[in-house]
C-alpha cells in the first residue's frame, strides 16, 4: 500500500486502486478550500502514479460531504471582493492568481481536476452529499451510494447557484428538464429518488458499499490496457460534447493509430494465443503524443 499525505483527506493505493477519502467526519466532511486545493493535487498525482489503476472516492464517517463549510471565518467560498472580474479575465486571465485564487470557483476546479483524470473515478457515496458534495462526484464516472445518502442540489437554499461545471456535468446525466428541477426544487433526494433519476449507477447497504466500488473498478481496468483505459475515458468525455461526430473522427483515428502500435500488438497476439494480454504501456510515459488534444 502506498500512500500521501494530506490533512483534509486521505490518500491510499492498495491492489490497483487509489481510496481518496474526505477525511473531516466531525464536520461531517465538510468542503473547505484547502480540502479544494488537496483534491486538485490529488487527481493530478494520479495521473502520473501508475500504481493507481482506477480512483474510488468515498467519505469518512457517516457523511460523503455535507458541503460547503458555511462555519469558517471570512467568505466561506474562499473568493475575494476584488478586482471586479470581466468575462474577459475568465477567458484571459484565468490562471492568474488573483483570478485563481479569488475569483474562480474552488469546486470548479475540482470538478476539472476530475475531467481531467486518466483513470476511471468512482464516487461511493456513503451518507449525505450536499452542494458541492453532490456536484464534485457529477465528473466521475460512476456514482454508487448507500441507502443512507442523501444528495441534494441545495444552491437555491442559500442564494447561490449551481457550481463545480454542474451546469455542464448534470444536464448530460440526467437530462435538462430533471437537472432544472433538481437544481430548482432544492430538494434533498433519497438514493432510491437519485437511482430513480439516473444520477447513481446502484444502491447499497452501507457495509456493502465500499466492496461494490472495488469490484466494479476492479472490472474496468485488470486486464486492460492503462493506456487504451486512460484514452478512451477522455474520448467519451470530451467527444461527446462535439458538434459533429468527425470531431470524433479525428480523435478515434489517431488513438486507434497510436494503441494499435502499442498495447494492441499484445492485445492481439494474446487473444490469438488464448492467454492473458500482458500490457505493459505506461500512462505516465506512454500516452501518445497528440493526447490531450484539448485544453
Amino acid at each position: 500500500m502506498t500512500t500521501a499525505s494530506f490533512e483534509t483527506i486521505d490518500y491510499q493505493v492498495s491492489d490497483g486502486i487509489c481510496t481518496i477519502t474526505l477525511n473531516r467526519p466531525d464536520q461531517l466532511n465538510a468542503f473547505t478550500v484547502q480540502m479544494a486545493n488537496e483534491l486538485v493535487e490529488a487527481f493530478t498525482r494520479v495521473n502520473t502514479d501508475d500504481d493507481a489503476r482506477a480512483v474510488v472516492v468515498t467519505g469518512a464517517g457517516r457523511a460523503f460531504c455535507a458541503g460547503m463549510d458555511l462555519s469558517v471565518d471570512g467568505n466561506v467560498f474562499g473568493l475575494g471582493t476584488d478586482p471586479e472580474p470581466t468575462m474577459a479575465d475568465m477567458q484571459e486571465r484565468l490562471d492568474d492568481p488573483r483570478i485563481l485564487e479569488k475569483v474562480r470557483d474552488t469546486g470548479g476546479r475540482v470538478s476539472l481536476a476530475v475531467y481531467a483524470c486518466t483513470k476511471p473515478v468512482i464516487a461511493a457515496i456513503n451518507g449525505p452529499a450536499v452542494g458541492i458534495g453532490a456536484t464534485m462526484t457529477l465528473p466521475m464516472d460512476i456514482r454508487l451510494a448507500s441507502d443512507k445518502a442523501r444528495i441534494g442540489f441545495v444552491f437555491g437554499r442559500i442564494g447561490i447557484v449551481p457550481e463545480a461545471c454542474s451546469s455542464w456535468f448534470l444536464p448530460r446525466i440526467v437530462g435538462i428538464s430533471r437537472a432544472l428541477e433538481w437544481t430548482y426544487s432544492a430538494d434533498i433526494l433519497t438514493a432510491q429518488e437519485a437511482y430513480d433519476g439516473g444520477l447513481v449507477r446502484s444502491v447499497h447497504a452501507p457495509e456493502e458499499l465500499l466492496s461494490a466500488a472495488y469490484e466494479l473498478a476492479h472490472r474496468f481496468v485488470d486486464g486492460h490496457s492503462p493506456v487504451g483505459v486512460a484514452l478512451t475515458r477522455q474520448m467519451m468525455w470530451r467527444n461527446s460534447a462535439q458538434p459533429h461526430p468527425v470531431e470524433a473522427h479525428r480523435v478515434d483515428s489517431l488513438a486507434m493509430y497510436y494503441t494499435s502500435f502499442g498495447d494492441g500488438v499484445e492485445g492481439v497476439a494474446a487473444f490469438n494465443e488464448k492467454r492473458p494480454a500482458d500490457f505493459t504501456a505506461k500512462v505516465s510515459t506512454d500516452m501518445p503524443a497528440f493526447y490531450p488534444w484539448q485544453d
